[in-house]
């Protein structure tokens, strides 16, 4: 059976074509995207214990108004306590593609991918047995740290075999799959509340069993995606394929190792690159709805906030295949020059938007940073490749994600308590975020100086050099 994983079974043979390995590799993305719906369950894990004792609210309720309807126990979980699950599981992302991105690289996809649905699916199941037993440790073992590790394999799991496949369109590729875990939310929203529709009573909310069934079927596709994949035999190119002028886009034919890309300044220069430019997107990405309802007092209502969160997380989604296949045509620092530069201009606008009092200019801000934001996260990979070569792109991918990590904390932690800090000080919450926006630019400004400092790696840095010293 473990042959079954060994990296030479899974070498193409004639005639496979290379269009079906973006679908197995969505079938992990679009897995583990689901991070971004957790906070689905937030506000039912507030009432697990004191649902129990609450008057019995009318039969046949959806899940939403029986949580509305019951009263949290003193010993409830609350929501700050909960907030560490995302926040451990985007940390463990980071530390766990940087730790196994060179193990990866060795044994292939296929077991790379399997290995994330066992810790991603397993991470629900022990999640699951936390809020049967109630045991908030549990869940944080499960879902933050046995499915963090889940999310960090499998994101960068088919990185690397999409390259190699597709060297002529290296963005494309990479953008169709990490499109998967932009898109993941819009199918795991709607799936938790059915789930939790169906399994809830009147003194339960049901989290449990969602937990538990969400994590066979996330195991069940993510298999799927690891069967499917496939590699190149070593010697494969596309047919016509003709290399890039290194001298005209910044790319290199030659490799450099996992190790010995981490003392060149170009890989701390992307490390910048990408976690300024997710620190600016992830701030105002959990703070969407409240945001627009504060900025646009009686005019933007919860279910309208609502709707413009789903909006987001669609852009969010279309812009990692638009702008990741952009990229192809203009080249990866040109893209990411448009992120920073297009990015400042529009968070300076923001506040002007609540200023004049224009909603649609407001919604169509946020559309494009957001588009921008995910668009970061699916350029990245090719640049790495341009930059490095392709053969350890995805441990140096892997490495890099712990910028992800770093922005995760920085973004929500700017946005909140510099938030906070104006309010205390008597600026009226539509105005609380007007520095928080600036200061978001001024980043980005950062973020536009170190990738215009990118420039090609120095030869003694190459893999052959390195070796001929050896």
């Amino acid at each position: 059976m473990a042959s079954w994983f060994d990296r030479e079974r899974i070498i193409a043979r004639p005639g496979f074509s290379r269009w079906m390995v973006p679908p197995a590799a969505l079938c992990v993305h679009l897995c583990i995207g689901q991070a971004y719906a957790f906070s689905v369950f937030n506000l039912p894990m507030t009432k697990l214990l004191g649902i129990v004792n609450s008057p019995a609210p009318p039969a046949n309720l959806p899940i939403a108004q029986v949580i509305s309807h019951a009263q949290s126990a003193p010993d409830d979980w609350k929501l700050t306590e909960l907030g560490w699950i995302f926040s451990i599981a985007i940390v463990m992302l980071g530390l766990s593609s940087a730790l196994t991105g060179t193990w990866l690289d060795r044994v292939g996809p296929r077991k790379a991918m399997f290995t994330a649905a066992c810790c991603f699916g397993g991470g629900f199941l022990v999640s699951a047995l936390g809020v049967h037993l109630h045991n908030l440790w549990l869940v944080y073992l499960g879902y933050g740290v046995l499915g963090g590790c889940g999310l960090g394999i499998g994101y960068i799991s088919p990185v690397k075999t999409l390259i190699t496949w597709f060297p002529d369109r290296p963005g494309m590729a990479t953008g169709m799959a990490i499109m998967g875990f932009g898109g993941g939310a819009m199918i795991a929203s709607p799936l938790s509340v059915t789930l939790m529709n169906h399994f809830s009573t009147p003194t339960h909310v049901g989290v449990a069993e969602t937990f538990a069934v969400m994590g066979v079927i996330y195991f069940c596709f993510m298999s799927v995606g690891a069967i499917m994949v496939r590699i190149p035999a070593a010697s494969w190119l596309p047919a016509g394929y003709v290399a890039p002028i290194q001298a005209r886009r910044l790319i290199t034919t030659e490799n450099v190792h996992v190790d010995v890309a981490l003392r060149t300044p170009q890989f701390w220069l992307l490390w910048w690159v990408l976690c300024l430019n997710v620190t600016a997107g992830i701030g105002v990405l959990g703070q969407a709805s409240a945001m627009s309802q504060e900025m646009f007092q009686g005019r933007i209502t919860p279910g309208a906030a609502a709707g413009f969160v789903g909006l987001l997380s669609l852009f969010n989604m279309m812009g990692r295949f638009f702008w990741a296949s952009t990229s192809d045509y203009i080249g990866r620092r040109n893209t990411y020059f448009v992120f920073f530069l297009l990015g400042i201009l529009l968070y300076a606008a923001v506040p002007t938007t609540a200023h004049i009092h224009s909603v649609a200019l407001f919604v169509l801000c946020y559309l494009i940073i957001i588009s921008m934001y995910g668009g970061g996260f699916a350029t990245i990979p090719a640049y790495l490749k341009d930059i490095f070569g392709v053969r350890y792109v995805g441990a140096i991918h892997g490495r890099l994600l712990t910028a992800w990590s770093a922005a995760g904390v920085f973004g929500p932690v700017l946005v909140n308590y510099i938030r906070q800090y104006q309010i205390d000080h008597g600026v009226a919450k539509a105005d609380a975020y007007t520095v928080t926006m600036y200061i978001m630019a001024g980043l980005l400004f950062i973020g536009f100086l170190c990738n215009y400092f990118m420039h090609p790696v120095h030869e003694r840095y190459f893999l052959r050099l390195q070796e001929s010293e050896v």
